[in-house]
């Protein structure tokens, strides 16, 4: 676990902390022994920031493999995306947050 949140990350905690989105996300949150960047208990749902610090893309997706097969539900962004197209972020989370409320 990192002690510096990247400039993504402090971006897209502004819009999301709180219930800003109708529920709360927390930040680099540990399931079993892996740290997501960001996690909604109540939906189960991990967003993951794709970019200098997922450097490693096999320990990654077996990271997420493990984490699915205990009911987790990912959704990731590139740090670019994060950087220059929040709209459309908070749109996708918005949408899957609906999907999931839905279950």
């Amino acid at each position: 676990m990192r002690n510096e949140s990247t400039l993504s990350e402090v971006l897209l905690w502004k819009q999301i902390k709180g219930k800003s989105l109708g529920v709360e996300f927390h930040r680099q949150v540990t399931i079993n022994k892996f740290v997501v960047d960001f996690f909604c208990h109540e939906l189960s749902l991990a967003i993951e920031i794709d970019g200098v610090s997922h450097n490693n893309l096999e320990k990654d997706n077996e990271r997420q493999l493990h984490l699915e097969q205990l009911g987790v539900h990912f959704i990731h962004f590139a740090d670019k995306t994060i950087k220059h197209d929040m709209n459309n972020v908070i749109w996708a989370l918005k949408s899957i947050i609906e999907q999931l409320q839905k279950k």
